[in-house]
């Protein structure tokens, strides 16, 4: 690191011009070769894949997406001849609209169905010619403005699915603005300087900025939502601010200790510089940990966080000490340029967090079990996750598709939002007549409110049956109902002929993919644990240290998700946050928090054992270890969790729901992490711990690999025989 540092320090205009050369590279190309990301949750081995892919082999023009224009009424009836003829318009309107395969009026022959019981609300099927992350934002905008011309003060007109979704996705900025402020607010509070508070944020945003446009790029090649540039910025922004800071607040006390500039960045970079590779390492590995289960839509997602975590710990080596180099001194307070200048030199005391460790090493068991019920009491809603797929019942209640969501639920019953598409392959009469039966034994079937064998072309072996449940898409008895019909309907009419039916659909689809993630997440959860405790015991040569490290993450992500839970699924402010009604958490949630917390968990972990492994190996005295360790790295760990959590929090108003989930799961267990673990329980049982703390057995000490985490130690800094000057950390 030392190289390094004093290469990037001494080129320090070169570094800063390759830096904003990749960033305007990377921008031309991202500006003239676009993005290319999909939304597809579709799993190849399930079912409901298997089902899509049947249908789009022998009827393309029913595998389109089908979006939905209900309207509704509060007097007389939608059969009215004023309100059939403005209908009618505009259903003839949308059906020759670029993009639109077919229409489907209520006022045909066939169209009953779609007239509600009160005669008040009716609907028309929209099919694209294709499907939702393929049709085109402008086509779908068009059949919106065409709804929305037919709405007056006694016609509600509303749009729903998911090609409508898309016109109200906002990707926005909002967001990370408010986390950088936020950042730059606390920063000015720590160093009371403008440009050492300037730099974190500078550092993190270029690496997130190169992050972000890689990330368009790699959405030609990889499978990647629109929402994986969000994620990352929210990943990013959070752990490259933190890893500037600790940078930062190394060089300013060697600056204060009598260091040189040049001296104290290749201090800096090669003691805390050390411990941001091993830190942003274990996010990284942590992320891509994901790749072992196989998901495409996931491994995209984790790939996009992980190129933007590495580059901004690239930006935290390289970047930053050219613009240490840079602004010189100015990196101190106008208080410390004139104590350094009177040749005044600050030795860091003890503070407040020193005496905290102080107190917490005389009683670390009443602590340590007053922090332990509290992370217990977040976490105790985990007991209840049911994991799922949230959809246009979650969104905002102002917007259009929650609106159609609520007047189809109202008046065709919550399971017209999402009816299960059954795709039946035929062979002969025989299988036929076995397709009639099965229609026959659906309606009566419990929890089935409505069944429609969709019209087929002559001679054609694929039958699509409509089943519409009588629960809402994301309830636990719709998830029953696929079980069953999969199980026992379907299996009774399939025997003894050559039918095959499979069960399809989007809810079939958030039900599979939620049922893949569920099964794979224990092993998932056993192999990152099991890297990170890998990298701790290189890292820190000892085994309970890194088992210790491994049960309080998993603490922490308890609390995470009992936040999550309480807001989002019990439905605790979560329409306050704009973040729609109730329902279950996302499914792919807990995969990608868990990777990503473990992995941030590790970081102030690292931080804070760094510093007591470096008193350990000076004095061989665990409790002396302890509370130095504990003392000297509580500020800054405390101000970068506050930090890092106002960034994540900052993401919880965006009006995006799985981001919302992300932001507050990940502000709540940063926080949580740093006051009550990293700051009570781990120092608390280390001390209970003694000596076997830093233990490993020789054979295993002499197999694992020698990594130096803490670089070169500190130097004695400098006293001036007149004055002792007790100064900031």
């Amino acid at each position: 690191m030392s190289v390094l540092a004093r290469w990037c320090h001494r080129h320090r205009l070169v570094t800063v011009l390759l830096w904003l050369g990749l960033l305007v590279g990377l921008g031309v190309v991202s500006g003239k070769v676009g993005t290319a990301y999909s939304n597809s949750l579709s799993l190849p081995s399930t079912e409901s894949s298997k089902a899509m892919d049947l249908l789009k082999a022998n009827m393309p023009a029913a595998a389109g997406d089908q979006d939905t224009v209900v309207w509704h009424v509060n007097d007389g009836s939608v059969t009215d001849p004023a309100v059939k003829d403005r209908m009618a318009q505009t259903l003839d309107a949308i059906a020759h609209s670029p993009g639109v395969a077919s229409v489907s009026s209520p006022y045909t022959p066939h169209g009953a169905a779609q007239v509600s019981p009160d005669g008040r609300t009716a609907y028309a099927q929209v099919v694209f010619d294709q499907d939702a992350m393929h049709v085109a934002k402008g086509d779908a905008e068009q059949v919106v403005k065409l709804a929305e011309q037919a709405r007056s003060s006694s016609l509600d007109v509303q749009l729903g699915g998911g090609a409508i979704a898309k016109t109200e996705q906002n990707m926005g900025g909002t967001s990370e603005l408010v986390g950088v402020l936020a950042a730059l607010a606390i920063l000015l509070l720590i160093f009371r300087s403008a440009w050492a508070a300037v730099l974190p944020v500078l550092t993190g945003a270029a690496g997130v900025g190169a992050g972000v446009l890689s990330i368009g790029l790699l959405s030609h090649g990889l499978s990647l939502a629109d929402t994986a540039p969000t994620l990352a910025s929210l990943v990013g922004l959070g752990v490259g601010i933190d890893y500037a800071l600790f940078v930062v607040n190394r060089h300013r006390k060697g600056l204060m200790s009598g260091l040189s500039v040049e001296e104290s960045v290749v201090r800096a970079l090669n003691t805390s510089g050390r411990a941001v590779v091993f830190a942003g390492a274990t996010v990284v590995v942590a992320l891509l940990g994901m790749l072992v289960l196989g998901i495409g839509f996931l491994n995209g997602m984790a790939i996009g966080a992980a190129v933007t975590v590495a580059l901004t710990v690239l930006a935290a080596t390289t970047l930053l000490p050219a613009l240490l180099g840079l602004l010189k001194l100015r990196v101190l307070s106008r208080r410390q340029r004139r104590r350094l200048a009177d040749g005044v030199h600050d030795q860091a005391g003890a503070g407040a967090f020193g005496r905290w460790a102080a107190k917490v090493e005389a009683r670390p068991l009443g602590k340590a079990l007053v922090a332990l019920a509290l992370l217990v009491a977040v976490a105790l809603p985990v007991l209840s996750l049911r994991l799922g797929s949230s959809d246009a019942g979650n969104n905002p209640k102002t917007s259009t598709t929650r609106q159609a969501y609520d007047l189809m639920a109202q008046g065709f019953g919550p399971g017209s939002n999402g009816p299960l598409l059954l795709v039946a392959q035929t062979g002969g009469p025989q299988d036929q007549q076995a397709v009639e039966h099965l229609v026959t034994e659906l309606k009566s079937t419990p929890g089935v409110a409505r069944v429609a064998a969709l019209p087929t072309k002559p001679g054609q072996q694929v039958t699509p049956i409509s089943v519409v449940p009588t629960s809402s898409p994301q309830s636990a008895q719709t998830s029953d109902l696929i079980t069953h019909l999969r199980h026992d309907v379907i299996p009774a009419a399939e025997q003894g002929t050559d039918l095959k039916v499979l069960v399809g659909g989007s809810t079939a689809t958030s039900a599979d993919f939620a049922d893949v993630l569920t099964g794979k997440l224990p092993l998932f959860v056993a192999i990152i644990v099991g890297l990170g405790c890998l990298l701790m015991m290189i890292a820190f040569r000892s085994l309970l240290v890194p088992l210790l490290g491994a049960v309080m993450n998993l603490l922490t992500m308890g609390a995470a998700f009992g936040a999550i839970i309480a807001v989002f699924q019990w439905g605790w402010g979560s329409e306050a946050l704009g973040a729609g009604a109730a329902g279950p958490v996302e499914a792919f949630a807990p995969t990608m928090i868990i990777a990503i917390l473990f992995g941030l968990s590790m970081d102030y972990q690292v931080f804070l054992i760094s510093r007591m492994h470096e008193e350990w190996h000076r004095t061989g005295d665990n409790h002396r270890s302890v509370r130095v360790g504990h003392g000297e790295t509580g500020l800054v760990i405390t101000a970068a969790a506050v930090i890092m959590g106002s960034v994540f929090a900052s993401f919880i108003f965006g009006g995006q729901r799985m981001i919302a989930e992300f932001g507050l799961g990940l502000a709540v267990a940063v926080l949580l992490d740093v006051l009550l673990v990293r700051l009570v329980l781990v120092p608390a049982l280390m001390h209970r711990f003694g000596r076997a703390n830093w233990w490993l057995p020789r054979w295993l000490d002499r197999v694992l690999p020698h990594v130096s985490v803490e670089g070169e130690p500190d130097p004695e800094p400098v006293r001036t025989p007149e004055l002792t000057v007790v100064g900031r950390p």
